[in-house]
């Protein structure tokens, strides 16, 4: 058995938290991670690109899908993590298996930095959940850093439309659904809005980023030590600071991807903002 799945127990155990989810993606739903966010592949030793990992006190499944069938097989031989292959005969679902595991009173616990928003609040739904957690974090002492590459500008000529012009379209189709915000989570959508592009994941030209879209300001958020930009129209903020400031919003409607955004992001927005 992996020390890693040994040490993660003792962490559930310690705070009461009966099963614990580990997806493969990272703040943006991306399926290629930075190796920050291999979670997954640091618990069960799968690497995969794809894979939900789910641990209780007493077993430990791992989701994938065809791709990896062969290669999660070998990989996991030994772990204490077993195979659930997706889309066979008798396999069943990740919500199946929580729901014919837990009872609504065991506590379910995750990364809400990491599951999307409606995956969240349908957990949420079924079981008490703390998802405001991480536990993987607390326990991977040489856990890679969080770095920014160098975000860099594409000129008009390759991109075919200016940052402003993209801004004006979305400002538009805005004022048609009535919304006073617009939230982007997608680092693709950032860098293709904006753009900009940047090495913050392998083989990907993004960079970590939020937006956060008004009629009057777009704010982006990246990562503190790419922060030195200057374009015009755009406002620059540290990354993480995006929770502070949905907390600020004031009243009125927020358009955002309830498939991408994640859980703590949208758990973020007040009450008053529709």
């Amino acid at each position: 058995m992996r020390q890693q799945l040994i040490n993660l127990r003792q962490k559930m155990q310690q705070n009461q938290i009966d099963a614990y989810l580990i997806p493969t993606t990272d703040y943006h739903g991306s399926e290629y991670v930075n190796d920050y966010f291999k979670c997954r592949k640091y618990i069960s030793g799968f690497s995969g690109s794809a894979g939900t990992l789910i641990i209780t006190m007493g077993e430990a499944w791992l989701w994938t899908d065809g791709r990896y069938f062969l290669q999660a097989a070998k990989q996991l031989e030994g772990t204490g993590i077993d195979l659930m292959k997706m889309g066979q005969p008798d396999v069943p679902t990740i919500s199946e298996y929580l729901e014919a595991t837990l009872t609504r009173e065991d506590c379910l616990g995750f990364d809400g930095r990491v599951v999307d928003c409606e995956m969240g609040r349908q957990l949420a739904e079924k079981f008490k959940v703390r998802w405001d957690i991480d536990l993987v974090g607390e326990i991977w002492t040489d856990r890679p850093t969080l770095d920014g590459s160098e975000i860099y500008a594409i000129p008009e000529s390759v991109t075919g439309e200016s940052a402003s012009s993209k801004l004006s379209r979305v400002r538009r189709y805005m004022a048609e659904k009535g919304a006073d915000y617009h939230l982007i989570t997608k680092m693709e959508e950032i860098a293709w809005l904006f753009n900009l592009r940047g090495n913050d994941v392998a083989n990907t030209p993004v960079f970590f980023s939020f937006a956060l879209i008004e009629q009057e300001r777009a704010s982006l958020y990246v990562l503190d030590d790419s922060a030195d930009l200057a374009i015009d129209g755009i406002e620059f903020f540290p990354y993480l600071q995006i929770f502070e400031d949905l907390r600020k919003l004031q009243k009125g409607r927020i358009l955002l991807d309830e498939e991408i955004a994640s859980y703590a992001i949208t758990a973020a927005i007040p009450d008053s903002v529709e």
